[in-house]
C-alpha cells in the first residue's frame, strides 16, 4: 500500500491498467486527447504488478484496473471516471490538480 501511495503522490495523474484491457485503453486515450500526460503503470509489465493490484483492490478498486488517481485521491475506475466526465467535472478536478492549464 506504501508503495501504491508514493506512486500515486509523483504525478498529477496516474493510471493502473493492463496492456491488455480495453477499457484501460479507453480511460488513457480520453486522457490524452485533453491534453494530459498521465503516468502510466502497465501492471502485466510491472516487476511487482501483483503486489501492486493487491493495494489497489484493498483502497476499495473492484475492478482493479483501470485504476485513476488525480491529484493523489484515489477517482476510481472507468465508470467513476466517465460519470464525472459526463458531469462535466472530470476537466475543473484536473485544472485544480494542475494537469491542465487551459
Amino acid at each position: 500500500m506504501e508503495r501504491v501511495t508514493k506512486m500515486v503522490s509523483e504525478k498529477p495523474v496516474v493510471i493502473f491498467s493492463r496492456s491488455t484491457c480495453c477499457m484501460c485503453h479507453t480511460i488513457k486515450t480520453l486522457f490524452c486527447d485533453f491534453g494530459v500526460n498521465p503516468a502510466v503503470y502497465e501492471l502485466d509489465e510491472e516487476p511487482r504488478g501483483r503486489e501492486i493490484e493487491q493495494a489497489l483492490s484493498m483502497l476499495g478498486c473492484s475492478p482493479t484496473v483501470p485504476a485513476v488517481f488525480i491529484g493523489g485521491e484515489l477517482v476510481g475506475g472507468a465508470n467513476e471516471v466517465m460519470s464525472l466526465h459526463l458531469k462535466r467535472s472530470l476537466i475543473p478536478m484536473l485544472k485544480r490538480a494542475g494537469a491542465l492549464w487551459v
